[in-house]
């Protein structure tokens, strides 16, 4: 025990500890605030910001990491040296995080450590200087010691902390006709994050590895996480009743032309990475190599991808006749479920995806806004997949309060083609409740989905939108049916719709900018937008029409985020001469929930300053 109330042990050779777990609790790696992009200016080689940040005067900033969010992609790369105010960061990570490697997606170089879009060191972390929180813990490679701070109620004399040191726990290389039942995953380490390869988030949880590599831009050679449990070109092999938990990587990966294989009735929770990896990157595989016709099913997995926060539920690659069905996924930093790969690449065109299955899920709170990961949606898929269905599936609560317009429900993102989307159950999203914005993105179609929102037309050449039932304020008698049987216990509880008075109210506003008209925002269609010129207190008011008791204000900022420092103003008097009002300091989220517990007849947006008001919806709730 240290004076400071730290204790500290030595490590085991050859172990280098980046998680740890006191009796059974996920300790946190010491992590420092972040660092906005113009004070750690990043280059070609690392960034500035040494001398700001205090990290040219740690005694060892070379076991420190940074860790960067950008857009879908993660990144975690180590400080290989300090001099003055310049760190360089470790190789190949941090070429490979950065634009110009002609190895990444197509214009992916949008989304690097050097980009545009690049705006903040969300934090440094594993420092000893940053050890200031209970629950956290340091790693020194020159002592080869862990440091914890423990956590109140915490007594370290007996206390059991773990560190994982064994990567893979059980292998199944060429298997067939087996079956793994019952076994419990725990502890298994992820080594490539801690050595210079770091990790160089691509999407999904799959990274770019190896100083070199061919060219290509259709995600062909990214390296998935490593896993408690690999199956290698297994047949007929079946994982049941498994428990992945506390695991430095991922739960479980189906690769190398595993077919007519299942993974069902397990749990996955507190894992680094993702819960499921299944199939490979290759478009046009050898048949011994193709995965197919492999089931996903009544699993539950909750609060995975929680080091690496690009990680998915559950990854399904270049896959034919795969089924993901009845799986229980929450509490997740992004995407749930992703299928398919490839984006607009020729490859993607002619691949093996087809006959693929997402149904009868129960996805909620995923794409958590304190993570900081965009562009993802609840179901995201890539690719040309013919006979490829996604139905029956309850999402609820992805990418909602986000901080941008942003978060679909179901994302038929790039070349996704051929689809059919039915029978979903979709509420309160960050954005759109199904996209598919690219032409190139052909023959999708999606019928009888229940939703609280609206989306435009999909872009797709050919696809369609047919009897949706969009713009609801309740759920109907079938609808909760149907998501009350989604996910690995069917019969799981359905969040229901409030009410929304402001809906049959009257909206004005100060003034009007082109087409941005106050009626927007009642519309109950949260990807249209009001927008008033910008001026001195400007405003939007809804109309009830009479006094209601008001319990609840969602305020749902437009596309550009435009309203900020606000008031909430309730009134029963069309002065405001009785007004209650809340003040919101920053921008507006999409929603900002304000608890009022107030009667009002009138319900108003106002800056204190001068600038535009620009709202998607204004929800008013009993």
């Amino acid at each position: 025990r240290n004076a400071d109330g730290t204790w500290t042990t030595k490590a085991p050779a050859g172990v280098t500890p980046r998680q740890l777990f006191v009796d059974g609790k996920r300790a946190v790696r010491a992590r420092g605030e972040s660092c906005a992009a113009a004070v750690c200016d990043a280059t070609k080689t690392g960034m500035t910001g040494a001398t700001k940040t205090g990290i040219a005067h740690w005694a060892r900033p070379t076991d420190a990491e940074a860790v960067i969010r950008v857009r879908w992609r993660n990144y975690h790369c180590r400080i290989a040296s300090v001099s003055g105010d310049a760190m360089t960061f470790a190789q190949p990570c941090w070429t490979n995080s950065a634009s110009g490697t002609d190895r990444t997606g197509p214009a992916w170089d949008s989304t690097t450590v050097d980009s545009a879009r690049y705006t903040q060191v969300a934090y440094f972390e594993n420092a000893p200087e940053l050890l200031d929180t209970p629950g956290e813990f340091v790693w020194d490679s020159a002592r080869r010691t862990v440091t914890y701070l423990p956590r109140k109620g915490e007594d370290m004399r007996h206390a059991k902390a773990v560190t994982p040191a064994t990567e893979g726990l059980l292998t199944l290389d060429g298997a067939h006709d087996v079956t793994v039942s019952g076994i419990g995953f725990a502890y298994a380490a992820y080594r490539q994050p801690s050595t210079d390869e770091g990790y160089a988030g691509m999407q999904a949880g799959l990274t770019l590895t190896g100083a070199t590599g061919p060219v290509d831009h259709a995600g062909r050679y990214y390296t998935k996480p490593a896993a408690a449990l690999t199956v290698r070109g297994g047949r007929n092999v079946t994982v049941t009743g498994a428990t992945f938990t506390h695991l430095g990587g991922a739960g479980a990966v189906f690769e190398h032309g595993t077919q007519d294989s299942t993974l069902t009735r397990s749990r996955f929770s507190d894992l680094s990475s993702g819960a499921a990896y299944i199939g490979d990157t290759e478009p046009l595989p050898a048949p011994e190599l193709t995965g197919a016709r492999n089931t996903v099913s009544y699993n539950t997995v909750h609060a995975t991808g929680v080091e690496f926060t690009d990680a998915v539920g559950i990854w399904a690659g270049y896959e034919a006749g795969t089924v993901i069905d009845h799986n229980t996924l929450d509490d997740l930093p992004y995407s749930g479920i992703s299928i398919g790969w490839g984006w607009n690449q020729p490859e993607a065109q002619r691949s093996v995806l087809r006959d693929n299955r997402v149904t009868n899920n129960r996805i909620t709170n995923v794409m958590k806004v304190a993570d900081e990961q965009h562009d993802g949606g609840a179901v995201y898929t890539q690719g040309a997949q013919p006979g490829t269905v996604i139905s029956g599936n309850y999402i609820n609560r992805s990418a909602y309060g986000n901080t941008e317009r942003d978060g679909n429900g179901i994302y038929l993102d790039e070349q996704s083609s051929h689809l059919t989307v039915s029978g979903n159950v979709l509420t309160r999203l960050g954005y759109k409740w199904i996209s598919n914005w690219a032409d190139y993105g052909i023959d999708n179609h999606a019928t009888g989905n229940w939703t609280d929102t609206d989306a435009p037309a999909m872009a797709g050449t050919g696809s369609t939108m047919t009897d949706n039932h969009t713009r609801l304020e309740r759920l109907p008698a079938q609808a909760l049916a149907v998501a009350a049987a989604a996910g690995a216990d069917g019969h799981g509880r359905v969040e229901q719709l409030r009410p929304d008075l402001a809906r049959a109210g009257t909206a004005t506003q100060s003034s009007t900018d082109g087409t941005g008209a106050a009626a927007q925002a009642v519309d109950g269609d949260t990807s249209t937008d009001t927008r008033t010129l910008a001026e001195a207190g400007a405003w939007w008011q809804v109309d009830l029409g009479a006094d209601h008791h008001v319990g609840q204000v969602e305020v749902w900022n437009d596309a550009s985020m435009t309203t900020a420092g606000f008031d909430v103003r309730l009134a029963s008097t069309a002065d405001f001469s009785d007004a209650t009002t809340l003040h919101v300091p920053g921008k507006a989220l999409r929603p900002t929930v304000l608890d009022t517990d107030t009667d009002a007849r009138y319900v108003r947006i106002q800056l204190t300053g001068t600038a535009r008001v620009g709202l998607a919806q204004v929800q008013v709730h009993p």
